[in-house]
């Protein structure tokens, strides 16, 4: 998929911009503090409706306005899809060709895109939180039914942990509802269970190939699925349901002294093996940075996998936080495979070497060159 146009009003430091891009790689230049990651987090949110920088979708409007929008068009297999969001105090509305979306679900998917931070160098030595967030984030775009479960299992979490803090208090006595809560959230968790182990090893195959050859084959990667089940490939949703829901039974009275729900997939994570070795605990910085870098452009070939598609790639500066080893594998990763948006303050010379006619854009206080401008 490529996105072919983009229309920004009163998006952060952008009054009202319309911007083409080429289908390669398009490079956002400029000095720091000018616009340049307002432009990828607008591209992001288009994709997902949320950004990765902020909670507060308020904080998306240019202080001096009541409202904002994104707009842009997508260019798929299937055809051309017009896009647009738009933020105020009231919410946010989405639309796909120009026909508003009920809930928020039904649009995420229509453009889908990978962002890779300096951040997300911190994936593997990261917080287990940092890892299911990945999760959550990457599968939901690549499956509706893995958005919606998630979606559920995270309200029934809040309501269940919120009755679990009555009956600690004495404020409710009732332990019926909290097998009701309890029954529903083994359901949806072991959907969410489930997909992410069929997830996961799917792009273990793709990321063990792109570490093989990042290490000079020196290295080999493998991903773990870290959660309470024990899950494996032939586990099935009911067996995972059945399970879930036994701890829950077992360890109600636990629960209700703690106060929270402590089995579940919001206590998952993953592993990384490099020569079977857990790089997380034992590996240099080199490997915990190959490891992510093999993770995040595995990506691509799992949601082309899974969706028919190739995602957008979004590289907010993270060239200047790899070494030119690095740097010359995910730039030659990306050449005419993925529509590509990069970020930096300068393009080096490995960088200027390796991609092939990329479209520049330089930013200047929310504004763009002339040429590239419409």
């Amino acid at each position: 998929m490529i996105l072919t146009e983009l229309h920004l009003h009163h998006f952060r430091n952008y009054q009202d911009l319309t911007v083409h891009f080429n289908p390669g790689v398009n490079v956002l230049i400029g000095p720091n503090a000018q616009g340049k990651t307002n432009m990828l987090e607008a591209i992001y949110v288009l994709s997902l409706t949320k950004s990765h920088r902020t909670s507060n979708d308020h904080e998306l409007i240019n202080w001096q306005e009541k409202s904002a929008l994104i707009s842009g068009t997508v260019e798929k297999s299937i055809g051309k899809i017009p896009l647009e969001l738009q933020f105020s105090s009231k919410g946010k509305k989405a639309k796909v060709n120009h026909l508003e979306q009920a809930r928020l679900s039904q649009y995420v998917g229509q453009l889908n895109a990978i962002l890779f931070a300096p951040e997300d160098l911190s994936l593997v030595k990261g917080s287990p939180a940092l890892r299911r967030h990945f999760m959550d984030r990457e599968f939901s775009q690549m499956s509706s039914k893995y958005l919606y479960n998630a979606g559920q299992y995270r309200t029934l979490l809040r309501q269940k942990n919120k009755y679990l803090k009555q009956l600690k208090y004495k404020q409710q006595t009732d332990r019926v509802l909290l097998g009701v809560l309890s029954d529903q959230l083994a359901a949806f968790g072991a959907e969410v269970i489930i997909a992410r182990q069929h997830f996961l090893k799917h792009l273990e195959g793709w990321a063990a190939d792109l570490h093989q050859e990042i290490s000079l084959n020196k290295e080999s990667l493998r991903l773990e699925y870290v959660n309470q089940l024990k899950v494996n490939d032939d586990t099935t949703v009911e067996e995972a349901y059945q399970k879930l829901f036994k701890l829950y039974q077992d360890n109600e009275q636990r629960e209700i002294e703690q106060g929270t729900t402590i089995y579940g997939p919001h206590r998952d994570d993953i592993r990384f093996l490099v020569n079977n070795k857990n790089v997380q605990a034992f590996g240099s910085q080199g490997q915990q940075r190959t490891t992510a870098l093999s993770v995040k452009l595995a990506e691509i070939d799992l949601m082309k996998e899974q969706t028919g598609e190739y995602p957008l790639l979004l590289l907010d500066d993270v060239l200047s936080e790899l070494d030119t080893i690095r740097q010359t594998h995910l730039l030659t990763a990306i050449q005419n495979k993925v529509q590509t948006f990069l970020t930096t303050t300068s393009l080096s010379d490995v960088a200027r070497q390796l991609i092939n006619e990329p479209t520049i854009f330089e930013i200047e206080h929310g504004t763009l060159n002339k040429e590239e401008v419409k």
